[in-house]
């Protein structure tokens, strides 16, 4: 019969990860609690009010719209005031410290600005100052290695022609103002192709560029419940100009009810920045500083939810960020409204047509967290994959100086999906990849504190070695205990205390779940040589001995035992028991050793039936095969006992109940196919058997190889996404959610484990496992 081997690697990792080598110093990373306080206080307070910089560029729009009383006067002359006052020195209107690509932006801004003070007749010297400021960068404008705000080809040569109207001469040359109006030209007479709608789309967001040109009737067309284009203020002031929509006007002055006396670059965004806010400090693995603060962000999003809120649901991004989020916190949320941005949808809205390489990430996000009978949302899977895919081979050399943090988390997701991505190793990669820059660019660029801060990043390195130091300790006592118990002695045995500990502090990281990683981690030594010692290292003598001790649960005895090996394995099983006993009265405040022994014993015997089989070279029905070797994977010592120490509390009533256990059946399952699946081939010309053989057997020859592997592919597919769903799902369950956690941490190990074979083999792996025990980061070197 097939090994029951589970999910276990090579003995080279164990070396590796406790490499005496190592010059790293615990002391040196540690962090005064003061700071550690005082950082996740700015961040509490970031909840509060989401900061967003004002736009220069948006503001001189609002301050180009007249009076609905006169023309010949300012609405807001609060805004013009504003642009007085906040001419940088260099002549310019643009975000403080600009980026060097970015000198496009601050040229739109300026002109932007120079325009609103002419069409009134103030500020000659701001006037003069920016003009020169465009004259020494005139340069930039053709210079394709700047970064191109959006609509810059139609925005800015509109803005040339009104600076005409005005009799305003730009230092700009000749050839280059015929240059852009051409290219705008073309442009605007081209006709979109498959992508229409998106184009029209795509043009009333850029209206002020457009001015007199526009179809008005069609760019209204796209006006949303707050009276806004696009939520963009100076498209909607650009419509009011020219058309006088009440509605566009009460946006704008509730705008500047808001924020004084200048304009975002886009409003609202509150829901977005805060789920933003959520999904970084959760990969970061710092949200549990913060469960309050994100709970009442989470339900707040739900009530907008469920009452259809225009700012979610008319924005792809936002929607698919916020279904994500509240469905990983256990909200129930429908895919449904997912559904409406299809290829075909997407293709033709704003962001289809700007290539919007976020907004497609975030729907690829939410696609791999759908459930067995949600057929729809997996069919949005591969044109998503497929464009970001193509996103990352059309960056250009700017954009990808501009977006790496997009483009890092772009590779990532492609590369780690979300049923195959452990916990630690994704905090140590976001770590490294975390945006502290703040900066976004549409039309403008503009900052929002919520979106990245260096708060989040000095935190996130705190926590991560804090609980690193934590973790190189408790590898080095799951070693002495390995030599205290004798384990070592075993020859035939792989020595695999490094690996299985590995696998316990990749999802159970926190400082409070020592118990817990110390019960995965020792289970899990057991679970491997218990596993050896059926499969190669023991007699059938020895094997029903064993079984037999553990029934009798007999602390000594030593004439029981017959041979040392059997002696060695019952005593490291029974101190490991017992020590897990001892500690669930701290934790339940009751032994939960009689449970523990049970586990083991269930574990235990379904090896034995499938080394009978072997022996007596039996074929089991694929039925009888899979009753048994669900339990003999050996992942109920590792995950069951590990329940009592995450925190709730488990009464014996809702240990043993039917979801509990259905839980710990979609797990098993789900591994014993994986590793079937990826065995295969080798157990096949080992004469071993496994689900993929039995079910070929049993096919009657009907069954190519070929199929009965797409077969389990499904099969494995179906427990994972179930498996999902049960965790996820809270309505009617009675299990806890960070128990039900356990089971998913599991199946996330295990897809990684398999994701390449049958084993955790790659050098980049152990790599990865060996920096995420050993390796502190470092915040001087990231910032």
């Amino acid at each position: 019969m097939s090994s029951s081997r589970p999910w276990f690697c090579p003995s080279s990792i164990s070396a590796t990860l406790t490499d005496p080598a190592s010059k790293l110093v615990t002391g040196e990373f540690k962090t005064t609690s003061l700071n550690f306080h005082g950082t996740k206080e700015r961040i509490k307070k970031m909840f509060d009010k989401i900061e967003l910089s004002v736009s220069s560029y948006d503001t001189a729009w609002v301050a180009m719209v007249p009076s609905p009383n006169c023309s010949e006067t300012p609405c807001f002359p609060e805004c013009t005031k504003w642009i007085l006052d906040n001419q940088l020195g260099d002549g310019s209107w643009s975000l403080p410290h600009r980026h060097p690509l970015l000198v496009k932006d601050a040229l739109s801004s300026t002109l932007a600005c120079i325009l609103a003070l002419k069409r009134w007749g103030v500020g000659e010297e701001q006037i003069n100052k920016g003009l020169r400021f465009i004259d020494l960068n005139s340069d930039s404008v053709m210079d394709n290695e700047q970064h191109r705000p959006i609509g810059f080809d139609i925005i800015f040569p509109g803005m040339i022609e009104y600076a005409r109207d005005l009799d305003l001469n730009l230092p700009l040359k000749p050839t280059d103002i015929n240059s852009m109006l051409r290219r705008r030209d073309l442009e605007l007479r081209s006709g979109g192709g498959k992508n229409l709608e998106g184009r029209r789309a795509y043009l009333a967001y850029v209206s002020e560029g457009i001015g007199k040109l526009q179809d008005w009737e069609m760019a209204m067309k796209y006006q949303r419940k707050n009276g806004s284009l696009f939520n963009s203020p100076s498209a909607t002031a650009a419509a009011f100009i020219h058309i006088q929509d009440a509605e566009c006007l009460h946006y704008i002055r509730s705008l500047l009810q808001k924020f004084g006396n200048a304009v975002p670059t886009i409003y609202p965004l509150d829901i977005y920045a805060r789920l933003s806010m959520v999904d970084a400090l959760e990969s970061l693995g710092i949200d549990r500083h913060f469960r309050k603060e994100i709970k009442i962000v989470l339900d707040e999003t739900y009530r907008f939810w469920l009452q259809g809120e225009e700012e979610i649901f008319s924005d792809s991004a936002t929607c698919a960020l916020a279904f994500r989020i509240l469905r990983l916190n256990g909200y129930d949320v429908s895919p449904d409204t997912l559904n409406q941005f299809s290829e075909h949808h997407f293709s033709n809205s704003l962001g289809g047509y700007l290539k919007d390489l976020r907004a497609v990430l975030e729907l690829y996000r939410a696609m791999q967290l759908s459930y067995p009978d949600e057929s729809l949302l997996e069919k949005q899977n591969p044109w998503t994959s497929y464009f970001l895919k193509q996103g990352l081979s059309n960056v250009s050399l700017c954009g990808d100086k501009l977006r790496k943090n997009i483009i890092g988390e772009v590779h990532d997701t492609l590369n780690f999906p979300y049923h195959a991505d452990l916990q630690r190793l994704a905090i140590r990669r976001r770590i490294k990849n975390c945006a502290t820059d703040d900066m976004r660019i549409l039309k403008t660029s503009y900052c929002c504190s919520a979106i990245g801060s260096q708060d989040f990043l000095k935190l996130a390195v705190e926590d991560f070695n804090i609980c690193q130091s934590i973790q190189r300790e408790e590898l080095k006592h799951i070693g002495r205990w390995v030599v205290e118990r004798r384990l070592d002695k075993l020859k035939f045995a792989r020595q695999k205390e490094a690996y299985c500990y590995f696998s316990a502090a990749a999802t159970l990281f926190a400082p409070e779940l020592s118990d817990a990683r110390m019960s995965w981690a020792k289970n899990g030594v057991l679970t491997t040589v218990v596993d050896d010692f059926f499969d190669v290292g023991g007699s059938e003598e020895e094997l029903v001995n064993l079984i037999q001790l553990i029934e009798r649960w007999d602390a000594n005895g030593s004439a029981d035992f017959c041979s040392e090996k059997v002696e060695i394995i019952y005593s490291a099983i029974h101190s490991t028991i017992s020590e897990i006993g001892d500690k669930s009265f701290r934790w339940q405040g009751r032994d939960v050793k009689s449970h523990v022994i049970k586990i083991w014993l269930d574990l235990l015997k379904s090896m034995l039936t499938e080394a009978q089989w072997s022996s007596n070279k039996s074929v089991p029905t694929l039925e009888e095969y899979m009753t048994t070797a669900h339990v003999s994977f050996a992942l109920g010592p590792i995950v069951l006992p590990a329940l009592y120490f995450v925190g709730p509390k488990l009464s014996e009533e809702v240990a043993g109940h039917p979801e509990l256990l259905n839980l710990y059946k979609v797990m098993s399952t789900c591994g014993r196919l994986l590793n079937d699946w990826r065995s295969f081939k080798r157990e096949s010309e080992e004469g071993k058997l496994n689900a993929v053989s039995l079910y070929m057997i049993h096919g009657g020859g009907a069954v190519t190889e070929e199929e009965a592997v797409e077969h389990f592919k499904g099969l494995i597919d179906g427990q994972r996404r179930q498996m999902l769903r049960l965790v996820l799902q809270e309505k009617g369950s009675v299990i806890p959610r960070p128990c039900k956690d356990l089971f998913w941490n599991m199946i996330k190990i295990l897809h990684t484990f398999y994701m390449k074979d049958d084993g955790f083999t790659s050098n980049e792996m152990i790599n990865v496992a060996k920096a995420m025990i050993n390796e502190p980061i470092s915040l001087d070197e990231l910032l």
